[in-house]
């Protein structure tokens, strides 16, 4: 009686595991290069939004200050510039003050994506808020450049004269004012880049 030879194959299971270790090791790299650059994204985001901050308390508290009083023969005849003489410039420290808190609010969120840089909830978050506010700055920076421009140039068809050849401190204190929220706007759009590319899966 013929015994029957079975014959077993060894070898393609033995490939198959190595190629399949090999690809689980190329995912890791992957995932660890893609984390590696995501977190240098939110240390700079976290860099941008720190000075941010300063640059906006800056600007708020500076419009805060302006303010010039016209020497007279007399105190009972005074003429006085402020920046609360101006409904938009009343409006500029408003919301550059909102923006510096909001900036301070955001901190947690840019520290999440440091230590998460593959997280995409907290990068959505500031994406959209980031978003929120810098509609909210820039109008508040355009509106106050457009007072500040009259206030240098006057307007010849409505007769409105400009106040910066008497008021000048006023003035230059206002336009330092708006320069540095325009910087906040730039700093803003560079924040909401930084987070559409961490958003990125590849």
């Amino acid at each position: 009686m013929a015994k029957e030879s079975t014959t077993i194959d060894v070898g393609e299971p033995s490939t198959v595991t190595k190629s399949t270790s090999h690809e689980k090791k190329k995912g890791f790299v992957a995932a660890a290069a893609r984390g590696g650059y995501k977190r240098g994204l939110s240390i700079f985001d976290f860099l941008l939004r720190l000075a941010a901050i300063g640059i906006t308390i800056g600007a708020s508290s500076v419009m805060f200050t302006a303010e010039e009083t016209l020497p007279f023969f007399t105190q009972f005849l005074q003429f006085q510039a402020g920046y609360d003489d101006f409904p938009t410039f009343q409006f500029f420290v408003i919301a550059i003050a909102i923006v510096a808190s909001y900036l301070v609010l955001s901190l947690p969120f840019s520290i999440v994506t440091i230590v998460r840089p593959l997280a995409v909830v907290p990068r959505l978050i500031l994406l959209i808020s980031d978003t929120v506010v810098l509609t909210l700055t820039t109008s508040a920076a355009a509106a106050a450049a457009s007072i500040v421009y009259l206030a240098h140039n006057g307007n010849t068809n409505t007769n409105w004269l400009p106040i910066c050849q008497q008021f000048g401190d006023f003035c230059q204190t206002a336009s330092t004012a708006v320069v540095a929220a325009s910087i906040s706007v730039v700093f803003f759009v560079l924040l909401i880049v930084i987070s559409a590319i961490g958003l990125k899966r590849h």
